[in-house]
C-alpha cells in the first residue's frame, strides 16, 4: 500500500459541504484502509442493503459515480436506491457474483482518506464469468461513527 500526504486541501473543502457529518475536532482516529475496503467488499459480496448505511455518510452530502448510469448519485436515499437496483436487500443474500479490489493506494490529506484501487467483478455460480474491472476511488471522512464514504467513483477499463 502506498501512502502520501501531498494532495491539495481543496478536496477537504469540497467534501466539507453543508450537511456533511465531519467530526468537529482535529483529532481523529487512524484510518485503516484494509478494513475499510474489506467492509465495502463484504457489503457488495453479500448484497446487504443495511450495510450501505454502515459504510456511507447517511445524509445528503454523500455522492457516487457509477459505471451503471450517467450523472452523480447524490444523497443516501439515492445511493440506497442505486444498490437496491443491483438486487441488494435488507440483511443481504447470496448472489452469484464475486467482487474484489486490488492495487489499493491511500493518501490522507488532512481529515480525509482517499483510497484508490482496481475493482474486479465476475458473475456466475463459480465466479467463472467474464471478468469486468476498472478503477475505483473512495473518499472517506471521519465522523462520530468512524470513517464513512463521502464519495465513491467507479469506472471501467
Amino acid at each position: 500500500m502506498v501512502r502520501s500526504r501531498s494532495l491539495a486541501p481543496v478536496i477537504l473543502a469540497a467534501i466539507a459541504a453543508p450537511g456533511c457529518t465531519l467530526t468537529a475536532d482535529r483529532s481523529y482516529p487512524e484510518f485503516d484502509a484494509t478494513s475499510a475496503v474489506d467492509a465495502w467488499v463484504a457489503m457488495w459480496n453479500s448484497y446487504d442493503l443495511d450495510a450501505v448505511d454502515e459504510l456511507f455518510l447517511t445524509d445528503s452530502a454523500v455522492s457516487y459515480l457509477s459505471t451503471e448510469r450517467e450523472g452523480v448519485i447524490t444523497g443516501i436515499h439515492a445511493v440506497r436506491e442505486h444498490h437496491a437496483g443491483f438486487g441488494f436487500v435488507s440483511g443481504g443474500e447470496a448472489p452469484e457474483t464475486t467482487l474484489w479490489v486490488e492495487n489499493i493506494q491511500v493518501s490522507e490529506p488532512g481529515q480525509v482518506a482517499i483510497v484508490t484501487g482496481t475493482w474486479h467483478f465476475r458473475r456466475g455460480p463459480d465466479a467463472t464469468g467474464e471478468l469486468q474491472r476498472g478503477p475505483v476511488t473512495f473518499v472517506y471522512v471521519p465522523t462520530n461513527n468512524g470513517y464513512r464514504i463521502a464519495h465513491a467513483h467507479f469506472a471501467e477499463y
